[in-house]
């Protein structure tokens, strides 16, 4: 399936700009919720993430954006750039994965989810990188579907901590 072109416009009263190293933490904040939404246990003084999303934030692998309201920022998303080998399936050696789409649930319903979702498609395609992937919650399953997404054979192997 081709990934729809359309692209969404912010709603009104709402801006998109692109995530700065000072936004480290709220972009941590809003793993956080990500994950409470979820169900999952998730503290971010046990996870650390903060630390290293500023690294990468630095180091310019991962890219961010958010979308403020009244000068909340009230919704996020993330493009972490992977060196990835060279595969009979794309021989660039770069593989984007989507990752942190999270909407405060006072502003879910207005498109911001994909918007962002859109915007980090649109980078990943500027950069010439062919595969990007994430990992979906059931609530964006049905967005990252229209867009386009389709289930892999990705499987797993969880090691215990030597």
């Amino acid at each position: 399936m081709k990934v729809q072109e359309e692209d969404s416009v912010t709603p009104s009263g709402y801006v998109r700009r692109p995530a700065v190293l000072a936004d480290a933490a709220i972009i941590a904040a809003q793993r956080e919720a990500m994950f409470t939404d979820m169900g999952v246990e998730y503290r971010e003084e046990v996870a650390q993430f903060a630390p290293w999303v500023r690294r990468h934030l630095e180091a310019a692998s991962y890219l961010g954006w958010l979308i403020e309201t009244g000068g909340e920022v009230v919704a996020g998303a993330g493009l972490l750039l992977l060196d990835w080998p060279p595969h009979f399936v794309d021989p660039q050696p770069l593989r984007g994965y989507l990752l942190n789409v999270y909407v405060h649930p006072a502003h879910r319903g207005r498109g911001l989810a994909r918007q962002l979702t859109e915007t980090a498609i649109a980078e990943t395609r500027q950069r010439g990188i062919r595969i990007l992937s994430l990992h979906a919650s059931e609530f964006g399953r049905p967005l990252y579907e229209k867009l386009g997404f389709t289930a892999t054979n990705e499987m797993r192997l969880m090691l215990e901590n030597p």
